[in-house]
C-alpha cells in the first residue's frame, strides 16, 4: 500500500521505493476499504465533518533518510475523530486500541451507561443527551443555561489544591472549558458513540488541532482525495514546515486520543463561545427531524436530475449508479442532503444556469435549513484551474445543498433554470 510520508522537502515515498517530489495526495488502493464514521453512516455529514484519518506511526520517519528507500511498515496507529458543526471537523478512522501501545480502554460513567438504557435512539440522543441527565449546572430550567464567564472562582486554597489534585471538579478558566460547553460535548459524544468530545471554535482549527496534537514529526498523513480544500491546503502547504510528513467544530473519539487535543488546545486557544454552544445544542435537538428531510428531498432530486436531458451526471451515494452505492446502502440509513451533478453544457451555460435559480442561495457551505448552490469552478477553485483537472473539478459540476424546502418548489425551480440554457 502506498503511504505519505511529508518530509521537510515534501518527497512522498511508496514501499515499493519510488519517491513523489511534488506535494500530492494518493488515492487509496482499491483493496483499502475506506470507513466511514458513525456520523457519515447515520447519514449527518452535512455539519461539516472533515473527511481526514490521522495516523501516527511510529515507525521513526524522522529518522529515516529524506532521498529513495521505501515506506516502513506502521507499529502504531492513532486515530480520531473531526466534525464541524454546521461544520467542519471530526475525522475518524477505524483503530483497534491493540494497534496503540499502552493503549487503555475507558470504561462508560454510570450516567453515561443510564443514558443509553434509557436512549435508545439517535432522535432521542439529540434532544436529551448531555442534558437530561448529568449536566453539570445547577438548575431546574429545561434548557441549558448560557455561562458567560472567563474564570471560575474556588472558597478556599485547600479547595483550589483539591482541583489540582483532581479532588474537585472546576474549569478554572475559559479556555479549559465552559458548562455549556460541556453539554454539547458530551451530547456529539454520546451521538458519536465515543468516550470524549472536545468542542473549538471552527472547523478548519479542529483539523489543524487534531493534527498538531496526534501526527508526529516525520509522521504519516491518510487523507481522501475529496477532503475539505483549505484542509488539504494545510496538509501540503503547512506540515512539511515542521517536518511532518491535515460556528464550531469537534474532535471526538477515544479519551486517550481526545485529552491530547484538548492538552494541545488548552494551550493555543481557538475556544468556542458559550453562546455560540448554545446555539448548537438547540439546534441538535432538531438535527434528526432536518437531516431525514434533507435525505428524502435529495434522494427524489437525484432521480429527477438523472432523468433529465439537460443534466450529463449525478453524483449521489442514494443512486444505484454511483459507484460506491453498495457501500453507502450498508453504511448508510440515508444518503446525505449534497446532490452533486454536471450540467449537460459548458463553464458559461452552468453558470447561466446557477444565476437563473431564484430558491437556494448561491453561497458556499452546505448543511443548513436554506438550500445553497454553486459551481465549484468559481466558488472554490477558481484561483486553480490545475486543482480543478487534478480533483476531477469539471467547469459544468453544480453542488447543491438541499434543504428543508419542499421538492415540488425546488424542482420547479431548477426546472425553469435549465430551460434558461
Amino acid at each position: 500500500m502506498a503511504t505519505v510520508s511529508l518530509t521537510p522537502q515534501a518527497v512522498f515515498s511508496t514501499e515499493s521505493g519510488g519517491a513523489l517530489a511534488s506535494a500530492t495526495i494518493l488515492r487509496f488502493p482499491p483493496n483499502f476499504v475506506r470507513q466511514l464514521s458513525t456520523k457519515a453512516r447515520r447519514n449527518c455529514s452535512n455539519i461539516g465533518v472533515a473527511q481526514i484519518v490521522a495516523a501516527a506511526w511510529s515507525d521513526c520517519l524522522a529518522a529515516r533518510p529524506q532521498s529513495g528507500g521505501g515506506g516502513g511498515r506502521a507499529r502504531g496507529v492513532a486515530s480520531s475523530h473531526a466534525a464541524a458543526a454546521s461544520a467542519a471537523a471530526a475525522a475518524s478512522a477505524a483503530a483497534d486500541v491493540s494497534a496503540i501501545p499502552n493503549a487503555k480502554v475507558a470504561q462508560p460513567s454510570a450516567v453515561v451507561l443510564a443514558e443509553r438504557n434509557l436512549l435508545g435512539s439517535d432522535a432521542s440522543l439529540a434532544v436529551h443527551a448531555g442534558e437530561r441527565l448529568g449536566r453539570r449546572i445547577a438548575t431546574d430550567a429545561i434548557t441549558t443555561p448560557v455561562v458567560n464567564t472567563s474564570a471560575y472562582w474556588f472558597n478556599n486554597s485547600q479547595e483550589l489544591i483539591d482541583f489540582k489534585e483532581g479532588r474537585h471538579a472546576s474549569f478554572e478558566y475559559g479556555r479549559y472549558g465552559n458548562p455549556t460547553t460541556e453539554a454539547l460535548e458530551k451530547k456529539m459524544s454520546a451521538l458519536e458513540k465515543a468516550e470524549s468530545t472536545v468542542f473549538v471554535a471552527s472547523g478548519m482549527y479542529a483539523a489543524v488541532a487534531m493534527l498538531s496534537a496526534l501526527v508526529p514529526a516525520g509522521g504519516h498523513i491518510v487523507t481522501t482525495t475529496d477532503c475539505y480544500r483549505k484542509t488539504r491546503i494545510y496538509m501540503e502547504n503547512e506540515l512539511p514546515k515542521r517536518g511532518i510528513s491535515v460556528i464550531g467544530g469537534c474532535v471526538s473519539g477515544r479519551d486517550e486520543l481526545v485529552s491530547k487535543v484538548r492538552i494541545y488546545h488548552h494551550v493555543v486557544g481557538g475556544v468556542l463561545n458559550p453562546n455560540a454552544a448554545y446555539l448548537i445544542l438547540r439546534g441538535m435537538k432538531t438535527l434528526h427531524l432536518r437531516v431525514q428531510c434533507q435525505n428524502d428531498t435529495a434522494l427524489r432530486m437525484a432521480q429527477f436530475l438523472e432523468e433529465h436531458p439537460k443534466i450529463a451526471r449525478v453524483y449521489y451515494p442514494g443512486l444505484p449508479s454511483h459507484p460506491e452505492h453498495h457501500i453507502a446502502k450498508s453504511q448508510m440509513t440515508g444518503f446525505g442532503g449534497v446532490v452533486s451533478f454536471e450540467v449537460a453544457g459548458d463553464f458559461d451555460a452552468t453558470r447561466k444556469f446557477i444565476d437563473s435559480v431564484k430558491i437556494p442561495y448561491h453561497a458556499p457551505s452546505f448543511g443548513g435549513c436554506e438550500s445553497i448552490i454553486d459551481q465549484p469552478a468559481i466558488m472554490s477553485y477558481w484561483d486553480s484551474k490545475e486543482q480543478r483537472d487534478i480533483y476531477g473539478i469539471k467547469d459544468n459540476l453544480i453542488r447543491f445543498s438541499i434543504g428543508v424546502e419542499d421538492f415540488e418548489d425546488l424542482k420547479n425551480d431548477l426546472v425553469q433554470a435549465l430551460e434558461k440554457i
